[in-house]
């Protein structure tokens, strides 16, 4: 019998089938080896291309033997049967690396390049047929490359060398489509290639020219202005002469139609759907359901679409939800959210709706200084933002109707999925949700799932012990696939064995337990705790104890307290039986009922004792390396020092600040329910470090925009020290959270609270408290219009800070006295105090405070008429930014320095300069670059105005 024939997908989510079984790739390691053989569609790769890419800059000594190890794997499972070291058919050694063998039968990527390629050999003589191959071409996309592929991967150069290829593709299509009078044939794959590809602008002039011919004027205005705002708030610049031609043209025929989202805002595409599941199945007749109740829905102008899925614990909500999601996303060419809001997690760390509006708001491109103060203002702005656009919205996990009413979009064109226990009565009275309810596998449903999972000859071998796994597990999905994938990983075991196994074991889940539940759920969980070692299954029960929505590796390590090599080798255990979830590279996560399992097996096995142990241990990691971020981005705070970390709690290293703010933005979620739950501990020690981790937050807050969060940080960090009546934490809190609030522009609330901080320093004799507060109240003054009162007090903290003799702290604050005098005209008082500061710097060995310091020497020797000694300063303050890579205060220097050349005359240095800084600010997308561009255009520069 010959094999059955294997496919392979890259153009889109990353999928592999032999048949008609989709097999299951592997991990986030294997999927990217996979996939970088597959862009290079039957060339071989060398290994250090592969080792490149897994790793990057950093690979492990064993780089080379695991690439061998992902090549056996991959080779086992394209060949079951296979024997060990044999190359087989499709993986072969090549030129020194590893050739996948693929064609255009086998791989998608050859058959486009194969389809393209007959689409020029048509040339202009069959204008018909050029557009029939080119359209079959890209509709073999599915979705960027590779989708699904950690990110990192993704940016290597093979893959965004296919990525042109299909932007090149669907300009040869509008074109050969104009040609041959078929736009309306070639609109669906033009429109997706420009979601995709949204700051592309042959391919968005391609796309208006198409939708003009094509007679669908309004839609083609509605996506020049989309495009036009996103190249304007991404990179800094206008649309380019061709796509203003496209248009002009439109312009002629029709005016373009105002949105009502705010003018001032950028146009950002979300795209947050989780991973598709590879190998969905069981639900085609739901599918099918929504998929044809929607069809008929979407098209209506008028119509709010909302869609409710609702069912029990682990009976696949969720997987369905993003499976249609996916299935539908090409429609929504504005993007796609989703929120996980927690409605029934175990640890009762539900995501209220504030939140959630919050994070679609910064999803969408708003700036945090831009978020409204209340939540209902919010609310408005993030329902403003999705008029008139289509965005496909996904509510997971909501815990009634309430927890979703802010979240709904307010205008049509959008679709909101909503997944709930709850039957959500209240969305289907009052918005006409359509809904769904699904219901556990029935008999050929659970066959199908089992077939998908383990091989269709494995389960015909032994129907009655499938049958009765089925029954066992209820039909559950979860408990499914629970089951499969210990199945899965020893094929020698007879499924009858494997029922008899699951009979025999026991467990509790009361916390989940429904009336009409036909099983005990956690049988199944129990059981497969039981498959693993006593160490994996020890740490299962304490990542129950974390109550962030995930884990990280060296976060586990802490709470298991054994070394990181270890805990890796325990987590794979627990991925492997689909106990845990690698949902992103080195995090994991775990559905709510098995939290909830976990959860009553920590109480069952580990005394109070243990778990409180475990707990410190968790809180010691986070709290050391918030601490260590905080002194490497803010070298000049006074944060408490932390207490010893007990054995087993060891911090991440952080080598700069780079590392810092890379570990607190992927942190950020957890480290706000670390301070939550401690504080709310009700253990002293525990609610001192909540205080203290808080306190932590604050530049990585600040650095960040996220205001909002910290004022909620710095709340419980205030309400905790007044609990703990401890005057030391009263007055940090207070002054922490004016800091916050002054950002906000509370100004009212935060001056009174830092002079009651300043009053309890005081009292405390804490001379390094008062300075530092004085330098907050002199910000405040700053905010007022009051330079002599900034002034005041930052000369008020210099005081401090000499007589303390804290030299770093004491530089930065002379270059702030300086500046302040610089500012207030005062420009030979302000390079008396900005030398001393340099001076200081210098021998500290502060890169980045000597280049702000120069700045300021810089900025008042300009003043002063001394435009040779501002340009001397300007080029070492971007000498030392330069070697730092600090690209946008660089470029605000360099704007500077090019008034400083205009004021001497020199308008071609100018030009240079302020050439440079426009190209800086258009990298990064800011808006500045709108006044460089003036400057260029022949406007006025700063000196002019002086």
């Amino acid at each position: 019998m010959p094999p059955e024939p294997v496919r392979f997908m890259v153009l889109g989510a990353l999928r592999v089938c032999r048949g008609e079984t989709e097999l299951d790739v592997g991990g986030p390691q294997e999927r990217a080896f996979l996939a970088l053989l597959l862009t290079r569609a039957g060339q071989p790769v060398a290994v250090g291309e592969i080792v490149d890419v897994l790793w990057g800059a950093e690979p492990p000594r064993s780089a080379v033997n695991v690439v061998r190890r992902h090549v056996g794997s991959l080779r086992r499972l394209l060949e079951p049967g296979l024997p060990a070291r044999a190359e087989g058919r499709w993986l072969i050694r090549d030129a020194g690396g590893y050739r996948l063998v693929t064609d255009a039968d086998s791989a998608d990527l050859p058959r486009f390049r194969a389809l393209r390629e007959a689409a020029r050999h048509s040339g202009d003589t069959a204008p018909d047929r050029t557009v029939e191959l080119l359209t079959e071409a890209l509709e073999l996309w599915h979705g960027p490359i590779g989708e699904g592929v950690p990110a990192p991967a993704r940016s290597h150069p093979a893959f965004e060398a296919v990525e042109r290829e299909r932007r090149t593709a669907a300009r040869e299509l509008a074109d050969a489509a104009l040609r041959a009078g078929l736009p309306e044939r070639a609109l669906p794959p033009l429109r997706r290639a420009a979601a995709d590809h949204p700051l592309d602008e042959p391919v968005h002039t391609g796309l208006l020219r198409l939708l003009a011919a094509a007679g669908h004027r309004t839609e083609a205005l509605t996506a020049y202005e989309t495009v036009r705002t996103r190249l304007a708030e991404e990179l800094g610049i206008d649309p380019g002469p061709e796509l203003r031609d496209a248009h002009d043209a439109l312009a002629a025929h029709a005016a373009p139609h105002a949105q009502d989202t705010p003018a001032a805002l950028p146009h950002v595409t979300p795209s947050q759907l989780p991973y598709d599941l590879p190998l969905f199945t069981g639900r085609r007749a739901e599918l099918d359901e929504v998929l044809a109740l929607f069809d008929a829905e979407l098209p209506r102008p008028g119509t709010v679409v909302i869609g409710a899925v609702g069912g029990m614990a682990g009976v696949g909500k969720t997987t369905l939800a993003v499976h249609w999601a996916h299935r539908i996303a090409d429609r929504f060419p504005d993007g796609q959210l989703y929120v996980n809001l927690r409605g029934f997690d175990p640890s009762g760390a539900v995501l209220e709706p504030g939140e959630a509006v919050r994070g679609f708001l910064d999803a969408l491109g708003v700036p945090p200084e831009r978020v409204p103060r209340g939540p209902d203002a919010q609310t408005a702005l993030y329902r403003s933002l999705l008029a008139g656009r289509r965005v496909l919205v996904v509510l997971d996990n909501a815990r009634d109707a309430a927890h979703v009413q802010p979240l709904l979009p307010g205008s049509p064109g959008c679709l909101t999925i909503v997944t709930s226990r709850d039957e959500l009565p209240g969305l289907v009275a009052a918005h006409g949700a359509r809904s769904l309810t699904l219901h556990p596998f029935d008999a050929d449903q659970t066959r199908a799932f089992l077939v998908r999972r383990l091989g269709a000859a494995r389960v015909a071998a032994e129907p009655r012990a499938a049958g009765e796994i089925g029954a066992l597990c209820a039909g559950l999905p979860l408990a499914l696939a629970c089951v499969a994938a210990r199945a899965a990983a020893h094929p020698h075991f007879r499924l009858a064995d494997v029922a008899a196994e699951l009979r025999e074991a026991h467990g509790s889940l009361d916390a989940f337990a429904r009336a009409d539940a036909s099983v005990d759920v956690s049988t199944v969980f129990s059981w497969s705790t039981n498959a693993v070692s006593p160490d994996a299954a020890r740490l299962f029960r304490l990542l129950a104890l974390h109550p962030g929505p995930d884990v990280t590796l060296p976060a586990a390590a802490a709470l298991a307290g054994l070394p990181e090599r270890r805990t890796r080798r325990l987590l794979a255990e627990l991925t492997g039986l689909h106990l845990v979830a690698e949902h992103s590279p080195a995090r994991y996560s775990f559905h709510d009922l098995l939290r909830a399992h976990a959860g009553e097996l920590v109480h069952e096995h580990e005394t109070e004792t243990e778990r409180e142990t475990a707990l410190d241990r968790l809180h010691h990691h986070y709290l050391h390396t918030a601490h260590a971020a905080d002194r490497l981005l803010a070298p000049n705070s006074d944060p408490l020092p932390p207490p010893p970390a007990p054995e087993g709690a060891r911090p991440e290293p952080l080598a700069d600040d780079h590392r810092a703010l890379a570990w607190l933005t992927a942190e950020h979620a957890v480290l706000l329910a670390v301070v939550a739950t401690a504080a709310a501990s009700g253990r002293p020690a525990r609610e001192r470090l909540a205080c203290q981790l808080a306190w932590s937050l604050e530049p990585f807050f600040d650095r960040r925009g996220h205001w909002h969060d910290a004022l909620t940080a710095q709340r419980t960090a205030l309400d905790t020290a007044r609990r703990l009546a401890d005057p030391v934490l009263l007055a940090r809190g207070l002054r922490g959270l004016a800091r916050i609030e002054g950002r906000l522009g509370l100004h009212t609330r935060a001056v009174p609270r830092l002079e009651q901080a300043l009053d309890l320093f005081t009292e405390l004799g804490d001379d390094t408290g008062r300075a530092h507060t004085h330098r907050s109240l002199g910000w405040e003054c700053d905010q007022r219009g009051d330079l002599p009162g900034a002034l005041h007090h930052n000369q008020l903290a210099l005081a401090l800070f000499r007589a303390l003799g804290d030299r770093a702290a004491q530089a930065s604050v002379l270059n702030s006295v300086g500046w302040y005098h610089a500012l207030l005209g005062e420009y030979r008082q302000a390079l008396t105090h900005c030398h001393e500061a340099l001076r200081m710097l210098q021998d500290l060995g502060d890169r980045y405070g000597q280049a702000a310091t120069w700045d300021s020497i810089a900025y008042a020797h300009h003043h002063l008429g001394r435009h040779p000694h501002a340009l001397l300063g300007y080029r070492n303050a971007l000498a030392l930014l330069r070697d730092l890579g600090v690209p946008y205060v660089e470029a605000d220097i360099l704007t500077r320095s090019g008034d400083t050349h205009l004021a001497m005359g020199d308008q071609g240095s100018a030009h240079e300069a302020w050439t440079q800084a426009l190209a800086l600010l258009r990298e990064l997308g800011h808006p500045d670059a709108e006044a460089v561009e003036t400057r260029l255009r022949g406007g006025e520069g700063r000196a002019g105005a002086c």
